[in-house]
């Protein structure tokens, strides 16, 4: 069982070549070491600072670009909203225009049927006075046919102009 026990001597040299290792580890690693560790520290740190600062400006970003989209929409939807409205003006003046053709064709139209109505009485009126004055001229021969008929047919005008003249 000495292969598990140490001498002494062993012991003590193991001792020495261990405190010197330390105190040279002590005196030049461990400082280097920590200070490495403490950059290192230091960098994450900044890191996580930047990360932060990135993610908040990402979130500026973010709400900026959704209230750039908003307005976007909004305007696109005044802009519908205008054209809209444009479409129903350019209806309606159309329509108004439409029925002021429509009067004044209905008006041109009634003018003209009533000049050809009237056309059509004058002209009905001188063939009637055309047929009058025809149908008396032959009355007027067959009843003034002799000489007799004649002075009978004066006598009586002439009574009948008396008697619708006032005496003076």
């Amino acid at each position: 069982m000495n292969l598990f026990l140490p001498e002494a001597g062993l012991v003590i040299w193991m001792l020495v070549a261990f405190s010197i290792l330390f105190f040279i580890l002590a005196k030049f690693a461990w400082p280097v070491l920590l200070k490495s560790v403490s950059q290192r520290q230091e960098h994450i740190a900044e890191s996580l600072r930047k990360a932060d600062e990135a993610v908040k400006t990402l979130e500026s970003l973010e709400a900026k670009g959704n209230q750039i989209i908003a307005q976007a929409q909004a305007e696109q939807l005044k802009m519908v909203q205008e054209t809209k409205d444009l479409n129903q003006k350019m209806i309606s003046e159309a329509k108004a225009k439409a029925e002021q053709e429509a009067a004044k064709i209905i008006e041109a139209a009634n003018d003209q049927i009533r000049r050809e109505r009237e056309n059509a009485i004058k002209e009905l009126r001188k063939e009637v006075a055309s047929l009058s004055i025809e149908m008396a001229e032959k009355v007027l021969m067959t009843e003034l046919a002799n000489k007799k008929a004649q002075s009978d047919y004066v006598s009586r005008l002439l009574t009948s102009m008396e008697k619708d003249t006032p005496a003076s």
